[in-house]
């Protein structure tokens, strides 16, 4: 007797949706992914935090982030929204993050940054949804790097650190850190990842990439619940954090590579109207995903 047969759902309509299945059809979420035209930019940033340059003005914002598990969950209490450049060096990326009280801890890198509030890029170049990078950075600009060889789903595991050479970050703060007796407006945060590092990820995807190519990226922000405590901040106790990213992952977990954003590249200049097409492939990817192993 064979132990495992392997059944698709081969009358399922293709659609750009993602699906999980989660041991229930009633737990089955679909997701939409959203989508990003990144510009090529000509001219020069500098990594500042600070997204000044005409390019950056020019390339188009993504949504407001929304909580991880989509209409599960309320609306974020606080606004972030990104953007993406990119030319033959490096993938740029500018964030902004709304916050009336902007702290950090951890000065040490490559610890595990998430225990503060923190930023956070994901990018599967070829989207084969395994060997991937993760970014996490806090309001004081400690970064932490890691890979995945494969999601934990599957059995994988982190390896940290993982750096990047020529990794570029810095944060710029509209407001103070770590003072409580005032209230701030938020804190945005800038990155170079160079394409030369970002290459051993691609697989057969070219990189730098070709116009009209396809990405699959994700950001996130965790968010702590904090109060005030002998004049310092301090998370509340016996409370979770709050996770807002750009592309809604229906469930509470960034490491499924197949339901993060679809980041389509042009070598037009930030400002020129591109129009996104999502990636042809990925009703098919959606369908390879939805496949059910039933054990005999």
């Amino acid at each position: 007797m064979m132990p495992l047969i392997v059944a698709a759902l081969l009358l399922q309509p293709a659609a750009d949706t993602l699906t999980d299945f989660q041991g229930d059809w009633s737990h089955m979420v679909r997701i939409t992914p959203q989508g990003y035209i990144c510009h090529r930019t000509a001219a020069p940033v500098v990594i500042d935090g600070r997204a000044d340059e005409e390019s950056w003005q020019q390339a188009p914002w993504t949504a407001h982030f929304r909580d991880i598990e989509a209409d599960r969950k309320p609306e974020p209490l606080f606004k972030t929204r990104a953007k993406l450049l990119w030319d033959n060096r490096f993938l740029y990326v500018y964030a902004e993050l709304e916050e009336p009280h902007v702290w950090g801890t951890i000065t040490r890198k490559n610890a595990v940054m998430y225990h503060d509030n923190d930023f956070e890029v994901f990018i599967d170049p070829d989207g084969d949804n395994h060997n991937y990078y993760e970014f996490e950075m806090n309001a004081i600009n400690s970064i932490w790097e890691l890979t995945l060889a494969k999601p934990y789903k599957d059995g994988g595991g982190g390896k940290n650190p993982h750096d990047l050479a020529g990794t570029r970050s810095a944060v710029h703060v509209r407001g103070t850190v770590n003072k409580p007796g005032d209230q701030d407006e938020g804190w945005s945060v800038e990155i170079a990842f160079p394409l030369a590092e970002l290459k051993q990820f691609a697989g057969r995807v070219a990189c730098p990439p070709r116009d009209g190519d396809y990405w699959r990226v994700n950001f996130s922000r965790v968010q702590w619940q904090v109060t005030v405590k002998d004049g310092k901040y301090e998370k509340v106790p016996d409370t979770k954090e709050f996770n807002w990213v750009c592309s809604p992952q229906g469930l509470i977990d960034m490491h499924r590579p197949e339901r993060w954003g679809v980041v389509q590249f042009t070598t037009k200049p930030p400002g020129e109207p591109v129009p996104f097409i999502m990636d042809p492939s990925l009703p098919a990817r959606d369908l390879l995903m939805s496949v059910i192993a039933v054990r005999l």
